[in-house]
Parts: structure tokens; C-alpha cells; sequence
């Protein structure tokens, strides 16, 4: 399907390389990178365990920098942020969903949800009110006051895409948001994520070693051998 493009991306990689260690340690994870997301589209990186998906996230994040080349969010250079800003940004702009979903077991869906709004200094009644939209949204309203250690894995991960649009994101990055959910439970969750990008206009970027995955995304990227390219 034809994606309509914005001017400007959502992220970008410009030239960016990732090493950890030094010396005989060095390790080059990611090698020249370029890459650009924009709104409305799920893009779809496929790579092995260990080839640094994990590692792309977090540079596009801008959880941590890179050791060459350029990140951008929303038009502008994530060197150029102070910490605070660029802590600010995540919370407002950006959504996070895990394969371990990483909710907190000692609070209900809905507190879960409600923690991301807090960053926002959304209203309490206004928070409360969208929480609660979105749980009906995605089927999932009975498990409003129900907290993580007895909902199955599928229902885990419909609260944590919940909780990643709470903040009206328009970057949601997903990893590996499949990979703890069986065959069904995951096409369901790609299905879903696709929906997200393509009817509210977001960017979606999700990481994955299943294959199957493919037919959801408007665009696949491979990553092997730290070089990303668009063919397998």
C-alpha cells in the first residue's frame, strides 16, 4: 500500500556506526547506517538474534548516541538536545513496547496506563478518561482492575500498546513485541500495530526474527553483520 510522506521524517540515522569496548575488546555493532521513518507507515526490521536490533532501537530512541554519524526526531539533531529536553521528548512524542512488556506486576492495567501520563502532567480525570478508552479500545476492559501476573501473554502486550499510545505518540517502537506471544497471539499484535500506523497516522518500528511478519509492514529493512539493506 502507498504511503503518503511527510516533508520531514519522524527519525533518521544519517551515517551512524555503534562500538562497544576498545582494543582487543572493540566490538563494531552497527556499521554506516542510514535510515528514515515517517508517519503512517510500520517498518519492519528483521535480523538474528544478536545482530543489534536492540542496539538500533535505542540509537533511534536516543537513549544512547552513537560513535558516528547523526540521529534526528522530529527535524532536529538529537545531540542538540539537553537531557532533560530530549527526556521530555521521549515522554510526550515516543512509545515503547517490549517483548517482556515490562509492565509492573503491583498495579492494575489501568495504573500502568496511567504511570505514562503522569510524565505528561496529563489531568487526572482527562488521564483517567483516555486510559479507560483505550482498554475498551483493544477488547481488553476487563482487565481494567486485573493485574499483569494473571493475564495470559497476549493480553500483557494489549496493555503495553495501551500504555505506548497513552502519550498520543506519534513514534511507537516496538521490539520483538511477538516474540513471547504464540503464532496467533503475535500476527494478532502486528495486525493491530499496522492499524496504528496506517489509520492514526504514526510511525511504527518494529524489530523481529519471524519472517511472517513481513506482510503486515510497509517497509522491510534486514539487519546482518552490523550493514542494513532492504533485500534479504
Amino acid at each position: 500500500m502507498k504511503t503518503t510522506k511527510s516533508p520531514e521524517p519522524v527519525a533518521r540515522l544519517l551515517g551512524v556506526s555503534k562500538v562497544f569496548g576498545q582494543g582487543p575488546n572493540k566490538t563494531q555493532v552497527l556499521k554506516n547506517i542510514s535510515f528514515e521513518a515517517y508517519p503512517g507507515e510500520l517498518l519492519l526490521l528483521l535480523g538474528p538474534s544478536g545482530s543489534g536490533k536492540s542496539t538500533f532501537l535505542t540509537l533511534l530512541a536516543g537513549l544512547q548516541a552513537p560513535s558516528e554519524g547523526e540521529v534526528w526526531l522530529f527535524g532536529r539533531k538529537v545531540q542538540d538536545f539537553s537531557t532533560s529536553d530530549l527526556q521530555s521528548l521521549r515522554a510526550r512524542h515516543l512509545g515503547f513496547i517490549f517483548q517482556t512488556f515490562h509492565l509492573i506486576d503491583s498495579l492494575t492495567a489501568l495504573e500502568n496506563i496511567l504511570l505514562v501520563m503522569k510524565f505528561t502532567n496529563t489531568p487526572k480525570r482527562q488521564a483517567k478518561a483516555q486510559a479507560l478508552e483505550l482498554l475498551d479500545r483493544f477488547a481488553i476492559s476487563h482487565l481494567t482492575h486485573i493485574r499483569p501476573p494473571t493475564m495470559s501473554q497476549g493480553e500483557k502486550q494489549r496493555v503495553a500498546i495501551a500504555r505506548a499510545l497513552a502519550n498520543h505518540a506519534e513514534l511507537i517502537i516496538a521490539d520483538e513485541p511477538t516474540g513471547n506471544l504464540d503464532s496467533n497471539q503475535g500476527m494478532e499484535i502486528a495486525g493491530l500495530l499496522r492499524q496504528i500506523a496506517e489509520h492514526e497516522n504514526r510511525c511504527v518500528v518494529l524489530t523481529s526474527h519471524d519472517p511472517r511478519i513481513i506482510g503486515y509492514a510497509n517497509r522491510v529493512f534486514y539487519l546482518q553483520d552490523g550493514k542494513i539493506r532492504t533485500k534479504a
